[in-house]
């Protein structure tokens, strides 16, 4: 018997459940393993004595000092890849990124010049980075609209490139503040290229204040960002603010971005990778794609990050660096596919 459309309908919200419960399934279970693996192995029956006092027991405290690392790096990844995943619908772009935009390069350039001042260290991490994400995201805004104004939206390298020379730009600045300045250099060196070791829990107080409100506010804005991926005057016949749905959401997408890297560094290709990830395998429905794209970021994250610290113990690899080794694939790929942004 042939099946109805409604039939169809039903089939493909219990696809996509089953995937969404799935994906966050694998995430629980790299958190566990997280807790468990590294220099020193422990058995999982210290899970259950977790949040006991360690006393003289050391696996507890090798376990307390593993749960605020592997909860940054979840918040930092889902943040990343929600951030890159609107950025690539504002954009209409599919090689959008925080990273390959110089969204990140802005934070970091930012932070590596107020940490200097007296008055900013009182600020905190996540403001000191907010002005430059700011300002390169701004930047990388209004390109992208000039490009749509003059008909160039499928024309996704000329955003890469402008994007590129950013980050070159500031990234050489970034280098060498730290490179002229030993005290700053023994601070960053690690954070500039993107790590999860020595977190605690003042970091993960650090973020979740900021991601939850931006957070909120992009799952308040999904329908609006369908309809963006409709033609603009479309979305603009059927009631839609352009200009304040469009600002809001590029604004969230920066704070993600912005507090993220703020704590564990410029993580690059997590928001490419994750948005990919999601738009493969969940409906092109922000509804479903933000939370498939957020889990999709926590597990990138925290597999690089258990690959850091397994591969060659007791020595730990940079988080950053097997970001970059899993996430190029991501890249190579997505250059190859590279097309106008739109519903499928």
């Amino acid at each position: 018997m042939m099946r109805t459309s409604t039939d169809r309908a039903a089939s493909g919200v219990m696809s996509t459940g089953w995937i969404l419960l799935g994906l966050l399934a694998l995430l629980l279970g790299l958190v566990v393993m997280n807790l468990l693996w590294g220099a020193r192995m422990l058995s999982p029956v210290w899970l259950m004595h977790m949040f006991e006092p360690p006393g003289d027991r050391h696996e507890l405290l090798v376990l307390q000092a593993r749960a605020p690392r592997v909860l940054a790096g979840v918040l930092a990844g889902m943040a990343l890849a929600v951030a890159g995943t609107v950025i690539q619908a504002l954009c209409r772009n599919p090689l959008a990124d925080p990273g390959l935009l110089g969204v990140n390069a802005g934070a970091s350039a930012s932070l590596v010049t107020l940490s200097l001042l007296p008055f900013a260290s009182e600020w905190g991490v996540f403001w000191q980075a907010l002005p430059g994400a700011l300002l390169a995201s701004a930047f990388v805004y209004a390109l992208s609209q000039v490009q749509s104004a003059l008909g160039q939206a499928q024309a996704p390298v000329r955003l890469i490139l402008a994007g590129a020379a950013i980050s070159a730009v500031l990234g050489a600045y970034v280098q060498a503040r730290v490179l002229l300045n030993p005290q700053l250099f023994d601070g960053f060196r690690y954070w500039m290229a993107g790590s999860l070791s020595g977190l605690g829990w003042s970091e993960v107080n650090a973020l979740w204040p900021y991601l939850v409100p931006a957070g909120l506010m992009l799952v308040l804005l999904a329908p609006g960002l369908n309809l963006l991926l409709l033609d603009r005057s479309t979305a603009v016949s059927l009631g839609m603010s352009l200009q304040r749905h469009t600002i809001l959401a590029w604004l969230s997408a920066t704070l993600l971005c912005a507090a993220a890297t703020s704590v564990v560094g410029p993580l690059a290709f997590v928001g490419l990778a994750a948005g990919h990830l999601a738009r493969a395998w969940l409906p092109m429905s922000f509804r479903v794609l933000l939370p498939g794209a957020a889990l999709a970021g926590g597990i990138l994250v925290l597999s690089a990050d258990l690959l850091a610290r397994v591969l060659l113990p007791p020595r730990e690899l940079l988080t950053g660096i097997m970001i970059a080794l899993l996430g190029a694939p991501f890249l190579y790929s997505a250059a190859r596919t590279a097309g106008e942004y739109k519903a499928s």
